[in-house]
């Protein structure tokens, strides 16, 4: 049983997990050539402030992005 895990910073709904969820099922299942049922994934989250980004906090990167979107 395939056993695919995803990390990734918190803010997502619950639809697009649902969707993530489904299309690497999908994924693995046709490439192996096995049922979707034997494919197991999990999803967890961190929060922004917990995840490091090119040596720097990815909420401080994160902020530096909007800032400079807003000035454009």
């Amino acid at each position: 049983m395939p056993f695919v895990s995803v990390k990734m910073l918190e803010g997502r709904t619950k639809e697009q997990k649902k969707k993530l969820i489904k299309s690497i099922t999908k994924s693995v299942s046709e490439s192996l050539n096995i049922d979707e049922n034997n494919v197991w994934v999990v999803v967890e989250e961190f929060p922004s402030d917990e995840w490091g980004l090119g040596g720097e906090l990815a909420c401080d990167k994160i902020k530096a992005g909007k800032k400079k979107e807003e000035s454009k």
